[in-house]
């Protein structure tokens, strides 16, 4: 089994916002399974057990604001026996160029409070990570200011463009390894 979550803030006050790109491809692989999420009781998050690409996957979504992320993440790992090695994390990164897509295996925060509560509760870097660009950041934008705000209308729909092709990466890591999505999506 694996685990993909994506990382958000609860709640429709941060609903599509940029920091919420990892809650909008968890609910394209939502769409695309079928599966309902249901609200843990022993795990701080929503979840649904799905069949993608062959594979056993639960999708997770964080009921913890983003800093807070590591803990449902490893409540769900260790709740399902998983290792670090089979989680797949899915989150905006500011520093990417927007609706981009970067998969790494392994790696450090690069300042994202999310992914660096991930690390911290899991006890390791050794996870999956698809990044969604969300940047660039405008001059002077206060960074809590600019991630926690909304798209217009236009990069929306660029940004709608990069969860599909985000959910695909997640499903090709699934079916052809990480290695080899890193070479179709990087």
């Amino acid at each position: 089994m694996k685990l993909v979550v994506g990382l958000g803030n609860p709640g429709k006050e941060y609903d599509k916002t940029r920091h919420n790109v990892g809650f909008d491809v968890l609910d394209e692989l939502v769409r695309r399974t079928g599966v309902t999420l249901r609200r843990g009781w022993t795990v701080p998050a929503w979840t649904g057990k799905a069949e993608l690409e062959g594979k056993n996957v639960l999708l997770v979504k964080p009921r913890t604001f983003m800093n807070r992320s590591g803990h449902a993440v490893a409540a769900a790992a260790q709740k399902k026996g998983l290792d670090p090695q089979d989680v797949i994390i899915v989150l905006d990164d500011l520093e990417l160029p927007k609706g981009q897509i970067r998969i790494r295996k392994r790696g450090g925060a690069g300042g994202h409070k999310g992914l660096r509560s991930v690390i911290e509760a899991l006890g390791s870097e050794e996870f999956v990570r698809v990044r969604v660009g969300v940047g660039p950041r405008p001059p002077g934008e206060v960074l809590v200011d600019h991630v926690l705000s909304r798209f217009t209308a236009e990069e929306r729909s660029e940004v709608d463009k990069a969860v599909t092709v985000a959910a695909d990466a997640v499903a090709a890591i699934l079916r052809d390894g990480v290695e080899k999505a890193m070479n179709e999506f990087n």
